[in-house]
């Protein structure tokens, strides 16, 4: 009989960890679940007492196993953005525990985290999908690298580096031509990130569409866009010393003048197990405090 396996992708400096371990393993391995996660949790996993028998780990969460029944990922959204590039584009669902304070994706909290994991075994989670973003930097003619976004694909300078000028293509066509500090192209599911600090709109993560936020440009009038999500965007970098694109704040690619960017809607998505009793005003309300009460 083959063993139903969980992936754990955590936050492993987190003070709270070994709680959150302590919490919701148990109920797997009384299930007889295989459990794998990254060897540098190990020292979590003993300090909370659980079976050392029981740990497999892997610096690539189990990749070359079958896909697995499900990736818990304990910590914040940055810990669950990670756990989506490792385990969710596999094709595994993955829940959130929060570790932390924020989390607009890891939304369930690590004082119900037992609750939460029975929750799961009693199917009282819905399903929710969510869009990715493909990035493909394109210098020469040849395709430098290619990865996948839940949250966005960010072009930024580094710290001394001169303003950038690019020029925005959508959908073949010529949108703007643009003087920033850098740009944001968000999802819908990370609206409520970057693009939100840098004055971009709050979209529902149902909405099919993507954000496209310059980053402190040098045009009082050149405003945040929204555009369909099967439109694909091309960014023409034209001028750009020190310059990366950033996927999910994790994955930094350089970037030069000449480079084109392309960004387009992935043929994968991710799926999330959400309490069908939260709603996405509900948390902007507490995470934001957006309530007048």
């Amino acid at each position: 009989m083959v063993r139903p396996t969980l992936v754990i992708v955590a936050k492993s400096r987190s003070p709270w960890l070994a709680k959150g371990l302590a919490d919701v393993v148990p109920s797997f391995l009384e299930r007889g679940w295989e459990i794998w996660a990254h060897p540098k949790i190990r020292n979590a996993w003993d300090a909370a007492g659980l079976p050392g028998g029981d740990f497999h780990g892997d610096p690539a969460y189990g990749a070359a196993n079958p896909v697995p029944d499900l990736c818990l990922a304990l910590g914040g959204d940055g810990t669950l953005l990670t756990a989506a590039r490792h385990v969710g584009v596999r094709g595994a669902p993955l829940l959130g525990v929060n570790l932390g304070s924020l989390g607009f994706l890891t939304c369930h909290p690590s004082t119900e985290a037992r609750q939460v994991v029975e929750a799961f075994f009693d199917g009282a989670f819905r399903k929710d999908m969510r869009a990715l973003l493909h990035a493909e930097v394109v210098r020469d003619g040849q395709v430098l690298a290619g990865r996948p976004a839940l949250n966005d694909a960010v072009v930024n300078k580094g710290i001394t580096a001169r303003i950038m000028e690019f020029r925005i293509r959508i959908d073949g066509r010529e949108a703007a031509t643009v003087k920033a500090d850098g740009l944001i192209v968000s999802t819908a599911t990370g609206s409520t990130a970057y693009n939100l600090s840098a004055g971009g709109p709050v979209m529902h993560p149902a909405v099919d569409a993507w954000t496209i936020c310059a980053i402190c440009p040098h045009s009082l009038t050149l405003r945040p866009m929204v555009v369909p999500s099967h439109l694909p965007v091309d960014i023409l970098m034209d001028r750009a010393e020190d310059a990366h694109l950033t996927l999910d704040g994790q994955l930094e690619v350089e970037v030069r003048a000449g480079d084109q960017i392309r960004l387009t809607r992935s043929d994968r998505a991710i799926t999330l197990l959400q309490n069908p009793d939260h709603s996405f005003f509900g948390l902007l309300t507490q995470k934001l405090h957006w309530s007048g009460v």
